[in-house]
């Protein structure tokens, strides 16, 4: 593991530290609220996936332009990054393209966040995103580790064989169901047997899908509550819309691959609730992984008929939610502005420089 005392050094001896980005899922995000803090930027990008940030010259300082993601990893890339005094925002495409070996071990520049904790998001490790929901005392869909124990509606968490970053799940109501949809997926080439064996199965939680999203770093030393979206999922979301009958009539595999947010907000007695959610995650993730949150995690929930919150999955870095920068009134509440995650970013790393305390945000 990189160690976390040696790049809170490093990035104690940045003068004018600068924002820097892989090319994807959130970027654009992140940029554009450290341009609105004054700190400048870096997006390094996959050679043929560099049009939006040259489009949207304002917020791109520097745009690099690399063979491949990975190669952000390599020696002549880290020296770079360490000599402009970039400190690494980390997103789901980060995690993805370089993965969590390269992240812990081989790339040694200052993160702003806890990279130790970026593998709990995956359901197949030990102290992973269920465990730090059990100890926070949060409640999570009932876990099935043998789909002979299928008895109702449950949703099978897998990733799709030819790209490990788009979601194949799909839901069955019996164990017969399950066999018999996990064949045809297999033979059709959605998904493989290994990932099928490393899947998790939950119970089908019924309700309202809300995503909340907080922040939190030992700088500030205070949850905030983001704000709420929700995902846009093709082709489920427009399919779902349908009568039932015309639902039956087609024969269309569902997808849950993510296109797009689009804003929530909730009634002012569910805060309470929410806000409790944060606090006890907080502190649930402190003890499990010291030094605990730093930065933006989300809990991706169902609130049921009876108002209960069930979390169903967790991001544990930037959840790449821009549509809460224009459309939360939960930061105008606290702060008197909207704005969205980039910028809550941006606005710690300027305090934590100012105050001398960057290597507390760091790993």
């Amino acid at each position: 593991m990189i160690n976390s005392s040696e790049m809170g050094r490093i990035a104690a001896g940045y003068g004018s530290p600068r924002v820097g980005v892989l090319g994807s899922h959130s970027a654009l995000e992140i940029m554009d609220g450290a341009v609105d803090e004054g700190l400048d930027t870096v997006v390094i990008c996959e050679k043929g996936r560099e049009t939006p940030y040259k489009r949207f010259g304002r917020i791109a300082g520097e745009t690099v332009v690399l063979h491949r993601f990975i190669d952000m990893a390599s020696r002549r890339m880290q020296k770079m990054l360490l000599d402009t005094e970039t400190i690494i925002v980390p997103h789901r495409s980060l995690t993805a393209y370089l993965g969590y070996d390269i992240l812990e071990d081989r790339l040694a520049v200052p993160i702003f966040g806890n990279r130790a904790l970026f593998r709990a998001e995956e359901r197949d490790v030990e102290r992973n995103q269920y465990h730090l929901l059990h100890k926070a005392r949060i409640k999570h869909p009932k876990l099935f580790k043998d789909p002979r124990q299928i008895s109702g509606p449950c949703i099978v968490k897998v990733m799709e064989k030819g790209r490990s970053l788009e979601r194949a799940f799909f839901t069955v109501g019996s164990y017969k169901d399950y066999k018999e949809q996990s064949k045809s997926k297999i033979e059709r080439g959605l998904i493989s047997e290994k990932a099928l064996e490393s899947a998790s199965i939950e119970e089908l939680a019924v309700g309202t899908y809300l995503n909340f999203n907080y922040f939190y770093t030992p700088v500030s030393d205070q949850v905030d509550f983001m704000g709420i979206e929700r995902r846009l999922q093709t082709n489920t979301n427009d399919f779902t819309s349908l009568p039932a009958k015309q639902q039956l009539a087609m024969d269309i595999e569902l997808q849950n691959i993510e296109v797009g947010h689009t804003p929530a907000s909730v009634r002012e007695s569910l805060l309470e609730g929410i806000f409790s959610m944060g606090d006890r995650f907080v502190r649930a993730v402190k003890k499990e992984y010291p030094p605990g949150i730093i930065g933006p995690f989300s809990l991706q929930s169902v609130v049921t008929r009876d108002l209960e919150f069930i979390v169903y999955d967790v991001s544990l870095r930037v959840p790449g939610n821009p549509i809460l920068s224009t459309t939360t009134p939960y930061t105008k509440y606290q702060y008197g502005e909207t704005f969205g995650v980039g910028r809550r970013i941006a606005m710690e790393i300027r305090r934590a420089a100012n105050e001398g305390r960057l290597p507390e945000i760091v790993t």
